[in-house]
């Protein structure tokens, strides 16, 4: 029962984060591949009511759910843990910034992915200094900060970074 329920948060979890390409149309269960009434098994017996919409993310979900590896799986049952070990505030910060991500142009998103990318290259303590140092940054700092951030490459960053907490005194 608990396995049932992980994989239906899971695949709800996956379907909500596929694209919508076309119109969907509803998928009557008995048209279902046998693989996707397995990972779909949770929901057999309300498929049909299920507005179409919802049934083509649970099923481009379940797809996705087949063609991990092992290792993809069990990695995203540990992220599935870890969200819903969060608090309900957490999560619906997490919600609001994904949101306020994807209202974004294309260009700005990748920025906004490569700069992430370079923080997680960066040793633990690195990250942890940057982090503390943000804290303690009054909110017209920041600011100023996030603008010159924009405007250095992205493979600079790090040495921007040394130089400023070195030029503060940090």
């Amino acid at each position: 029962m608990t396995r049932h329920l992980f994989l239906l948060a899971l695949l709800g979890i996956l379907a909500l984060s596929s694209p919508a390409w076309a119109e969907p149309r509803s998928i009557p269960w008995q048209q279902l591949s046998p693989a996707d009434q397995t990972a779909l098994k949770p929901f057999a017996d309300r498929w049909d009511r299920l507005p179409p919409e919802r049934q083509e993310r649970l099923r481009r979900g379940a797809e996705r759910w087949q063609r991990m590896t092992p290792e993809q799986r069990q990695e995203s049952r540990e992220r599935f843990r870890n969200w819903q070990e969060l608090p309900p505030e957490r999560q619906e910060r997490i919600r609001k910034r994904y949101e306020e991500f994807r209202q974004l142009p294309p260009a700005e998103q990748v920025r906004v992915r490569q700069q992430y990318q370079w923080f997680r290259n960066l040793p633990p303590e690195q990250r942890q200094q940057l982090r503390e140092r943000w804290r303690s940054l009054p909110p017209d700092e920041r600011r100023q900060l996030k603008r010159e951030l924009q405007e250095v490459p992205p493979e600079q960053r790090q040495q921007f970074m040394r130089e400023r907490l070195k030029r503060d005194g940090k």
